[in-house]
């Protein structure tokens, strides 16, 4: 349920930021009247984006067991690219600029197509995450979708009408560090699944061997199927026994993308104060 909070609380913050500094900015321009379609285009993408989550949830409830196997892998799989592309794309980005850059358009019916673009991505990419977790575990998945959209709102009222002096920037780079690690875990377990489907079609593989084991039952609160050990399993990918070629897959992509965070909010952060530097001297 942790790691569907964090995911929903991530994407449900940048949706609901988005939509507010846009209407923010229309109030400044004198442009309160359009305001409404701002909401006309976040409803829309809602829409979209439940329509979306029962499609893959009756999808996934029509396959065969063997059919989930494969579904769950590459659902995976396709959850840890994008958010991986989304964790870097969104380093560094200016919200307020990018909104407003885009809001400069006359048309009332463009700013209903701003906002649905802002909100669908984010409900999208939402909805792709939180699939992996959703064939595991329906009920935890949507509740902590629910919490972490819930505190995504409040958090957003906070920020953009009480002027709460939250970092956005620093915000973004912890989850990010805590998204990372969420991806590995998803990409350890579709790589499990796929070993697991081609165990059965009588592959074999020195990788597929078991690298090590705990030695934990599944009734021990910290076998990653407990109630101790799921926790670390969802927020870090953690399994009381792996594979050789997920031990592999998993922590080489983890240190590869915590090397990469780290170096892209470095870099940006480097930059910005060598450009405040020249400001001041000029």
């Amino acid at each position: 349920m942790l790691g569907q909070f964090v995911i929903a609380l991530r994407e449900g913050l940048e949706a609901v930021l988005l939509v507010a500094v846009l209407i923010a900015y229309l109030k400044r321009s004198g442009r309160a009247g359009e305001i409404p379609y701002a909401y006309y285009g976040a409803i829309a993408a809602l829409l979209i984006g439940f329509a979306a989550a029962f499609g893959a949830i009756a999808v996934y409830g029509g396959l065969e067991e063997e059919q989930k196997v494969i579904f769950e892998a590459l659902a995976s799989y396709l959850a840890v690219a994008v958010l991986t592309y989304m964790i870097l794309w969104m380093a560094g980005k200016n919200v307020r600029e990018e909104v407003e850059s885009k809001a400069k358009k006359k048309f009332v019916w463009g700013i209903a197509l701003i906002s649905f673009v802002f909100v669908v991505r984010e409900v999208v990419e939402t909805v792709l995450f939180l699939t992996p977790f959703a064939a595991r575990d329906l009920y935890g998945t949507v509740l902590g979708a629910i919490a972490g959209i819930g505190l995504a709102a409040l958090l957003s009222i906070a920020i953009v009408k009480l002027e709460y002096k939250l970092s956005l920037r620093k915000f973004f780079y912890v989850t990010s560090i805590l998204l990372t690690f969420i991806a590995s875990g998803l990409v350890g377990y579709g790589t499990h699944e796929l070993v697991e489907f081609l165990e059965e079609k009588g592959y074999e593989s020195w990788l597929f061997e078991e690298a090590y084991s705990l030695g934990l039952d599944e009734s021990n609160p910290l076998h990653h199927k407990g109630i101790v050990g799921g926790i670390f399993a969802v927020l870090f990918g953690y399994s009381a026994s792996m594979e050789w070629i997920r031990v592999f897959v998993q922590f080489g992509y983890l240190l590869v993308f915590l090397a990469a965070v780290n170096l892209k909010y470095g870099v940006l952060s480097t930059r910005r104060e060598v450009k405040g530097v020249k400001e001041v001297t000029e």
